[in-house]
């Protein structure tokens, strides 16, 4: 047996051969749009910013669903402005709800990890670095956002919208048990595997798909760790909350604590 005193070298791990590096993780951020011409070029700068600072690998995939407002092709400039290899344009002829944006924009998404997260300036990216962290000590499936633990919080709502989200979530918690303090956010970084099996299981469509996620997750033995993070109210454009979707959330939460 040659030693490592007669070579000079040390000797190589069993899972690392001679001439190959382990692989670099790569964070495949989905960003669903509609009508968000304003927020596009912010958030995506923003995006950028974080991760050149950080050193993490990233692709930013745009999936727009036909916005009418040009969303498109400001997505298109930009894709031009940082390349093509960060920014991944990948649209659709019309809205065809949040879970299969996501199961179009992973088709072309390249990373092992999946970032989901809104383009309209309500979820900073300042916070994926964290995100990234949690994710690394715990080996967390999962790593969500939370307004609802620490030094979380909600800003640039009117008190009615902060009572109705926080009347929301303390109903989810009593109902459904999910093992998360934030169950309707939709700031969060998934093992690509992990999403790809969660969306395959869920069936709910808009608000509650996010909801679903979770509760399915508990179900299916993930692990989910959570980050303490800042929601601010959109800067331009109209929410797209309104009368519809808080009762399609009331439906769905009914059927989730039917059926889980």
């Amino acid at each position: 047996m040659v030693s490592m005193a007669a070579t000079g070298t040390p000797a190589r791990s069993r899972r690392e051969p001679a001439g190959r590096s382990p692989p670099q993780d790569k964070y495949s951020v989905l960003l669903p749009t509609y009508n968000e011409r304003e927020n596009l070029p912010l958030i995506v700068w923003l995006l950028v910013k974080n991760f050149s600072e950080s050193g993490f690998n990233y692709e930013i995939i745009i999936i727009d669903d036909g916005s009418p407002d040009g969303t498109r092709d400001v997505a298109e400039q930009l894709e031009k402005i940082y390349g093509s290899d960060k920014i991944l344009l990948r649209p659709r002829e019309k809205k065809l709800g949040l879970g299969t944006a996501y199961i179009h924009g992973m088709k072309h998404a390249t990373g092992n990890y999946i970032i989901i997260m809104d383009a309209d300036l309500s979820h900073h990216p300042k916070f994926i670095p964290e995100f990234i962290r949690k994710q690394k000590e715990g080996n967390f499936d999962i790593v969500s956002g939370t307004r609802y633990k620490g030094n979380g919080g909600v800003y640039g709502w009117d008190l009615k919208r902060k009572i109705i989200s926080r009347g929301a979530n303390f109903i989810t918690q009593i109902l459904l048990r999910p093992g998360a303090s934030d169950l309707t956010g939709s700031f969060r970084l998934y093992k690509k595997e992990v999403l790809q099996k969660l969306i395959e299981k869920c069936v709910s469509k808009g608000y509650v798909f996010q909801m679903e996620m979770i509760v399915r997750a508990r179900q299916l033995n993930y692990t989910v760790g959570e980050v303490p993070i800042s929601f601010v109210d959109r800067l331009y454009g109209e929410s797209k909350l309104g009368g519809n979707e808080i009762v399609s959330f009331l439906k769905g939460l009914l059927t989730l604590f039917a059926t889980t």
